[in-house]
């Protein structure tokens, strides 16, 4: 089954194969996760949003088009619930992250038409950071900081912004597909990542140079990716 498509795996859900959803849940789980995490800040939140999307999922499998992708819908779902999970916590929410950022040297990646990134021979972008792994045990208290600070800068922008930079930086969708999932003008997708980038870089930097433990500039990593 592993090579069946999530849109033949849907196609199989409506004809009453209840693995194939069970398919769907277990081969997007981990990425899922780890977007919603960083998108509100709250793995209790994240987990939420992660249930509500797939009860969606269930709720309006017989109305999506299996002719398109099903992976830009799913994530698109997952934006919404998001939203609506945090507007229904009556908490603030926490820097509750899945795992912090790695260490590396300097350089500038260089973006893709697509909307996704890249790096040149390892050197660290701002792609970089927007990515969450599981930690090892003995995680550098170094790391947690700068972990903190990537979902402080992530936090602070406003939500337009901070869903459209996670779905081109995070899950690597192309401008095409953001539009598409979104339903907004290319323009306008491309205007907006502009955008989230330069807002994410400005406060990221203003964080890394404000740390006790950070007495001299980044170097390297100054810069956002040309988009």
């Amino acid at each position: 089954m592993a090579t069946i498509t999530d849109e033949q795996l849907v196609q199989n859900y409506r004809s009453g194969d209840a693995a194939a959803f069970e398919q769907l849940v277990r081969r997007h789980h981990d990425d899922l996760i780890r977007f919603l995490v960083r998108l509100t800040g709250n793995r209790a939140v994240a987990e939420d949003a992660f249930q509500e999307t797939f009860l969606q999922v269930h709720l309006s499998a017989d109305t999506f088009d299996v002719t398109r992708r099903f992976k830009p819908w799913l994530f698109t779902i997952a934006a919404n619930k998001a939203r609506d999970a945090l507007r229904r916590s009556a908490r603030r929410r926490t820097l509750d992250l899945s795992a912090p950022i790695a260490g590396g040297g300097g350089g500038s990646g260089t973006g893709s038409g697509g909307g996704g990134g890249g790096s040149d021979s390892g050197a660290r972008t701002y792609v970089d950071l927007m990515e969450v792994d599981v930690p090892p045990p003995d995680q550098a208290l170094s790391d947690e900081e700068r972990n903190r600070q990537v979902q402080e800068a992530v936090d602070a922008l406003p939500w337009s912004l901070r869903e459209i930079l996670l779905l081109a930086y995070f899950q690597r969708m192309s401008y095409n597909q953001i539009a598409d999932a979104l339903h907004i003008p290319l323009g306008t997708v491309k205007s907006r990542l502009h955008s989230a980038v330069a807002a994410f870089a400005k406060k990221y930097q203003s964080q890394r140079l404000s740390s006790p433990d950070q007495s001299t500039p980044p170097t390297g990593s100054d810069h956002p990716p040309a988009l």
